[in-house]
């Protein structure tokens, strides 16, 4: 008779069964044996799936009380100083989250800081990726992924941010309104397509809520699935050190090591989000009243992801024409030139260097800001120039904050947008060409330690250090390029486009510092000796 102890169980059948049809056991093990890099900068990928399950989970509770409805109704709720008001549903079923729904606040506030952190974690990693250089291939359509899943984010937060229908989402709708009408020829029809008629029209608050949580979620998920899935395939980057090759990766399995210090790390963000929503007041909708396109309310800010679009159309200059009876708004059309050609190129600039410089290997390893000059001083400029539009959308708080004309504040930011833009590229690059020759000192003198010896000639000396095999991997380990001749194609023939690329790769490999050679490193060993 066989034993009731030895007898599978029914979790066993059911395993089993799974298990022969789909193989998952084998994708498990495989997953299993993924090995995480332990640098602390990998934790921002973390911190954007992490958030983004905060998002989900207060935006499901959110999603049963909120009323996306533009229908006039007079507030009933418990908030006196609106009592009695004529608002839109919308705005009314905001205030009763806000006020009469237990719970109904935090979810409220909790799901605006998760997504306010889910874009900044976004943005950071990909800073973080591209000043070391983890987009070169094979992980260039993955930073395309990664970056329109940073354009998806910024539009769910802006479509969010629109829901409630109180003064301050109604003016920044009626912001994109007036951008998209200044649009020549098609400028009208598109802003009557969406808002359905007339400005504020009567659908838009229906359809921001389908984009919100059916459309646009659905891709974030999807893009956020590709993004891991690529990853997987492509493996992690990580930084030099012994050990540490294209094809090893050194790190941390993901069973049970990573599992277990990811599982933590969840509820350590989660419980940040958490406390932040319970103790500091976020969107306080009640104090800016129902949207009302008469008054405008003064010092009213957009989120901060959306406030460099803002500041473009501050800082751009007042100029229209006239040609044949149209009217063209430069003010509106240059700022929205400049920040699409922005975005272009930041999506496809892994191509755009790979064209230039004519690297066709495949980087495992990351690389350090400072050794790569060119592109660090690129992404430092991209970086002051957002960071100047995002000032300027607070142009006018500027200049009342600090006594200042708002003339004077708006031409001040426009010398800072195109001067200084110029500045922080050629400054960034002098700093990191800098660092290169310092570590190179250390790497072929060792570090200075202080102790003073005196030679038998009478000569005074500082003994140095040298360095440990760590630092030395660290120092050492980057590769120097070539810029690209001007050859003939295949045809014979040298085309403008051979001669723009062999001018931009001058360009960017320009005052290049060539890494420490082992002869070199040899005979500073028997110079020190």
């Amino acid at each position: 008779m066989t034993s009731t102890a030895t007898r599978p169980t029914f979790t066993a059948k059911a395993s089993n069964y799974l298990d022969e049809r789909t193989s998952i056991s084998t994708m498990v093990a495989a997953l299993g044996r993924k090995v995480f890099p332990d640098h602390w900068s990998f934790m921002l990928g973390e911190v954007i799936l992490y958030s983004f399950v905060a998002i989900l989970l207060s935006g499901t509770f959110l999603t049963f009380f909120f009323e996306p409805s533009m229908t006039a109704v007079h507030y009933e709720g418990s908030y006196v100083p609106l009592k009695g008001m004529e608002m839109s549903a919308a705005y009314a079923s905001t205030l009763d989250l806000s006020f009469d729904i237990r719970g109904g606040l935090l979810m409220r506030q909790l799901h605006h800081w998760s997504a306010l952190l889910f874009i900044a974690a976004i943005g950071l990693h990909m800073l973080r990726v591209f000043f070391t250089g983890a987009f070169r291939k094979p992980r260039e359509l993955n930073w395309v992924v990664g970056f329109i899943l940073f354009i998806l984010a910024m539009a769910e937060g802006f479509t969010g941010y629109s829901l409630p229908d109180d003064l301050l989402s109604g003016n920044g709708l009626a912001i994109i309104n007036g951008m998209v009408k200044g649009i020549p020829i098609v400028g009208t029809w598109i802003s009557y397509l969406l808002f359905g008629g007339i400005f504020p029209g009567t659908d838009i608050v229906p359809r921001l809520f389908v984009l919100h949580i059916m459309l646009l979620p659905a891709l974030v998920i999807a893009l956020i699935g590709v993004h891991l899935v690529l990853m997987v395939i492509n493996k992690h980057t990580q930084f030099a050190g012994p050990g540490r090759t294209n094809d090893n990766v050194v790190g941390a399995p993901i069973m049970p090591l990573f599992a277990a210090k990811a599982g933590s790390f969840f509820f350590i963000v989660f419980g940040f989000l958490v406390a932040i929503a319970s103790t500091f007041t976020i969107l306080p909708v009640w104090d800016y009243g129902p949207y009302d396109p008469s008054p405008v309310s003064a010092g009213t800010q957009p989120d901060w992801y959306i406030g460099f679009a803002d500041g473009a159309l501050r800082l751009a200059p007042g100029l229209e024409s006239e040609i044949f009876g149209l009217t063209l708004s430069w003010n509106i059309l240059i700022p929205m030139a400049v920040l699409g050609l922005f975005i272009v190129l930041v999506m496809f600039y892994p191509f755009i260097e790979a064209w230039i410089t004519g690297d066709k290997r495949e980087h495992h390893i990351a690389e350090r800001p400072r050794n790569n000059p060119t592109r660090t001083a690129i992404g430092a400029a991209g970086v002051w120039f957002y960071a100047i539009m995002w000032a300027a959308a607070s142009s006018d708080l500027i200049a009342t904050h600090f006594h200042l004309n708002v003339f004077q504040v708006t031409w001040a930011l426009q010398a800072m947008i195109t001067i200084g833009t110029v500045i922080v590229y050629w400054l960034t690059k002098r700093i990191a060409l800098g660092l290169q020759k310092k570590d190179r000192e250390i790497l072929l003198h060792g570090y200075e330690s202080g102790n003073i010896r005196r030679l038998p000639g009478g000569e005074y000396v500082e003994v140095h250090e040298p360095v440990d095999e760590y630092s030395a991997w660290r120092l050492k380990s980057f590769d120097t390029y070539e810029p690209v001749m001007v050859r003939p194609n295949a045809e014979g023939r040298i085309t403008p486009a051979t001669h723009l690329r062999a001018a931009l790769s001058r360009w960017f490999f320009e005052d290049r510092i060539a890494p420490v050679t082992k002869g070199e490193i040899e005979a500073a060993k028997h110079d020190h000796h």
